[in-house]
Formats: structure tokens, sequence, C-alpha cells
């Protein structure tokens, strides 16, 4: 069994790589060799009148290796003026401190083989799924980006979009004017190509041939008036676009479908903001601390997914002036899977990782 920290993933997993595992494993969905289960997520009321616990979890197989991935956070959204949630925040324990764990196992034998921090994992995750979309979706001859957020996430989102196109000049915008200046700084170092910064959402997307978002954001941070022929859009969640947004898109392809077939109850609902599936403790006055989808959320439930366009089933991108849109919301099983799979041959390759007891994790009392 081996613990492998965030240092150990950054050392042993590329975005190349990140991407291509992911379409391997995508590629499985179809006849079964890949499975995976939605996220549910499980929220219990703190002491606090301004927050929920979050429980999250989702797993998935693919390649002789099943992960379970582990989330524990306080949730907390801030509220502008009227009272409504402007963004969402989260921590463990304390601000700046997280908990997220991932568990291979193989489906070989059952046998416990790695325990992961999820955070290098996640974001690599996620940027390699809007590099996979990207891949699919794009014109050929992609070279500007239109970057709205400046997070670790845009940043995963940038590195992979460079690994499938060949990124010239990135336009970026986030709300604080220090964040996207660093953002500029350090992904001009890093890949070697023009970032500039902006003054708003509009003058980043207008002109680009990718748009992608990448934020905390609660409302949309794009306009459909913004949107022109060619583009490729990929969003990092939800909530960052609405429907007069979703119309301008020739072609919507999502990674996946993550809400399961339950109907709505006092205890399960898919329309707490963020979370495709909710079961949710606490008295009626507590729940009410809950950011509640406004109607902005888009329904993908009948939209091709990923698998559709590699197996003929439905059509890509046919026409350079289309305009297309990625959603790389679920199979997120099965990419944790997938990319922590990867990270844990390669550091066993590599002799990298702390190794723990088996009798950790094995025991002698049947369950």
């Amino acid at each position: 069994m081996l613990l492998i920290d965030n240092d150990c993933v950054a050392r042993v997993l590329t975005m190349r790589d990140c991407i291509d595992v992911q379409e391997r494993a995508f590629a499985g969905l179809p006849d079964g060799a890949s499975i995976g289960r939605p996220r549910i997520d499980t929220y219990v009321p703190t002491l606090s009148d301004d927050s929920y616990y979050r429980f999250g979890s989702v797993d998935g197989a693919t390649g002789g290796i099943l992960a379970v991935r582990l989330k524990s956070d306080v949730m907390v959204w801030p509220r502008d003026a009227d009272g409504r949630a402007g963004s969402e925040q989260k921590y463990c324990v304390e601000p700046g401190t997280y908990c997220g764990l991932v568990m291979l196992f193989s489906t070989e034998n059952g046998a416990p083989l790695a325990m992961l921090n999820d955070g290098h994992l996640q974001h690599m995750r996620v940027g390699g799924a809007a590099g996979l979309g990207t891949r699919l979706l794009a014109r050929e001859d992609a070279h500007v980006v239109g970057m709205i957020g400046s997070g670790g996430m845009a940043q995963t989102f940038l590195e992979a979009l460079v690994a499938v196109r060949d990124i010239r000049r990135v336009r970026v915008f986030s709300r604080r004017e220090a964040n996207r200046t660093r953002f500029a700084h350090d992904m001009r170092a890093k890949f070697g190509i023009e970032v500039e910064t902006v003054g708003s959402a509009e003058q980043a997307v207008r002109g680009a041939d990718i748009v992608a978002t990448c934020t905390d954001s609660m409302t949309p941070v794009i306009d459909a008036d913004w949107l022109e022929p060619g583009m490729h859009v990929v969003a990092l969640t939800p909530r960052e676009f609405d429907a007069r947004v979703a119309a301008r898109f020739d072609v919507r392809i999502a990674q996946g479908h993550e809400r399961l077939a339950l109907e709505e109850s006092e205890r399960f609902s898919q329309r707490v903001s963020g979370s495709p599936n909710a079961f949710i403790g606490g008295s009626n006055e507590e729940r009410a601390r809950l950011p509640v989808s406004r109607g902005e959320r888009v329904d993908t439930a009948g939209w091709p997914v990923y698998t559709d366009v590699i197996t003929g089933r439905a059509p890509g991108r046919t026409d350079a002036r289309q305009i297309t849109f990625y959603y790389t919301v679920g199979n997120w099983g099965v990419q944790f899977a997938a990319v922590g799979g990867h990270a844990y041959r390669e550091a066993a390759r590599q002799g990298l990782g702390m190794s723990l007891p088996d009798h950790y994790f094995l025991q002698s009392i049947r369950n």
C-alpha cells in the first residue's frame, strides 16, 4: 500500500498522460470495460449559521483499478447585498486547508493499492478533461484562448489546451487584478506564450478561438452576445453559463451524466448548487443556508456525451464556423481511476511514495 502525496503526484503525472489515460478509459465505457458511480454528497449543518458540512464521494473502475474519491469540506457561501450567494468557498479544519483523498483498489483481488492526496490530481484530472474535449471539438487552427478565472484550475485548463492545440496567445480576466496579473506572469514563464490581462470577461472572450471558464462564481460569467462563429467553449461548472448561452452552441457535448434517477424529497435534492446529488440533514431553518440553483443551470440530460461522438452515434464539429461546447461534468469516478491509477503505477515504478504495511488495511475478521 502506497501513500502518495501531492508532490509525488506532480512528479509523475504529465498533462499529456493525464489526457491520454482518460481518453482510453472513456473508450471503455460503451462496452462496460470502464464503469463509474455518480457523485453523491451528504450535507450536515454545522454550529455556525452560515455554513454546512459536506461529505462527497464518487467511485469508478478502469484498467484493473477501482478508485474512490472522498472529500470532507465545510462549505461557506458569502452573500451579496441582496442576500444571494455570490461565490462558493470551502475548507477543512480552517480556511486554507483541505481534505480530499483517493483510495485505489485492485479489481483483480481486492487489494488496497494506494491512498493519494487529491489536490494536484484533481486539478490535473479536470484540466485533462478540458483538453480531451478541446481535442475532440476545437478547430485545428485554434490559437487564441479567452480565459475567465485565474486560480489553480485555470492553470491546468491552460496547460491542457496547450497540450492539444498550438496556443499562441491568451487573454485572462478574473475579479481580482492581482490574481490575473500573477496568472499571466506564471503562464508566460511556463509556456513561453503571450498572456495578457484584460479588464472584463467580455474583453477576454471576444475574438478568442477557445473560451475557458474556471471560476467559483454562482452566476453565469459569459454572455451569449459575446460568442462568435468558430469558437470552442469549455466550462468548469454548470453555474458559469445559462440557457441563453447554451442556445448559441451549435454542438453541445457532455462528458457524461452525474444525476441519479431519484425523486426530489425533503432529504434528497438535485437543486443544491454545486451538487449533482445531495442528501441533506438539518431542520428547515438550517437547510435554508444552502444555495439553491436559481434556474440558470441548463438541463444537459438530453445532450450527447463524449462516447457518443467517438462511437459515431452523434456528430462532433462538422464545420469551422460552428460554436462547440464541451461540458466537463461526468464520468468523474472513471477519471479518478484512470488518472490515479497512472500516478500510482508511475510512483511504484520509480520507487516513490511511502509504503504502508498491508496489515493496516487487511484483517482476519470477516466484514
